[in-house]
């Protein structure tokens, strides 16, 4: 029963101030200077409290939520990754004017040729009941003079432990585009003093948008083997852009013949 009382006073509140606020704007025209003064300096505090407020409730009951990590992988899979950039707010999370080499989180970099670079990157989050990562990346790029333009995303240890000349390493992408333009993966792999460089096109956009490496094709050295990264590249970037909704990177063994 003092729960029921307690919540009927708070809504009659919460009433009474929405009410004196609506007031307040009906009646702005004939509000003298002076209490006008006040109540703009009153509502601009409270603006700032509430598109806090907005800001924070969006993120938190946006789908999915920050730090879901659902895959969606054949049932072999023995090592799958979404780079961190995907799963949770960056501290920085947008760079403007974007010089070659220039990182945004700790695993993803971008690189170019271009002397003077119109692009920008910004981490965006997801809303789509399709989305399966929290966050994506939105990529702009206005003027571009440069030959090449890639994103570079390093995999962790764990991608290259026990890796093998019998796995295939997917990476799926769940992409946005603006104007359709060729889209290029390269996998490299650095064995000892060789790197191996794999390429595939990456085909479509939308969430189905998936390339699968053999590395039976490849002359790794598999006792050799020191690092990984993978080269997003993209052909034609210039007035476009680019919403990287999903990124996700697996390894499989390939089927016994």
């Amino acid at each position: 029963m003092a729960l029921s009382i307690r919540s009927m006073l708070r809504r009659q509140i919460e009433q009474r101030e929405f009410s004196r606020w609506r007031y307040r704007a009906a009646t702005v025209e004939d509000t003298r200077l002076s209490l006008l003064r006040r109540q703009v300096l009153q509502a601009q505090r409270l603006r700032a409290e509430l598109d806090q407020l907005i800001q924070v409730a969006d993120s938190r009951l946006a789908f999915p939520a920050v730090g879901a990590n659902g895959f969606d992988l054949p049932q072999d899979t023995d090592w799958r990754w979404r780079p961190a950039l995907w799963r949770g707010p960056l501290p920085r999370p947008g760079v403007t004017a974007v010089t070659s080499g220039e990182e945004l989180g700790e695993e993803v970099k971008l690189f170019h040729d271009c002397a003077a670079p119109e692009v920008t990157l910004r981490q965006m989050r997801n809303h789509s009941e399709n989305d399966l990562a929290p966050f994506g990346l939105r990529m702009e790029v206005f003027g571009f003079t440069g030959s090449f333009l890639s994103l570079a995303v390093d995999l962790p240890a764990e991608a290259i432990a026990g890796l093998r000349r019998r796995h295939l390493v997917r990476v799926a992408a769940h992409f946005d585009l603006e104007r359709p333009i060729e889209i290029f993966v390269r996998l490299n792999i650095k064995h000892g003093p060789n790197t191996e460089e794999l390429v595939e096109p990456l085909p479509g956009s939308g969430p189905e948008s998936m390339v699968e490496f053999d590395l039976a094709y490849s002359e790794i050295n598999e006792k050799r083997i020191e690092k990984a990264w993978v080269d997003i590249i993209f052909g034609d970037p210039a007035m476009n852009a680019v919403a990287l909704r999903d990124l996700t990177f697996s390894r499989r063994p390939r089927a016994e013949l």
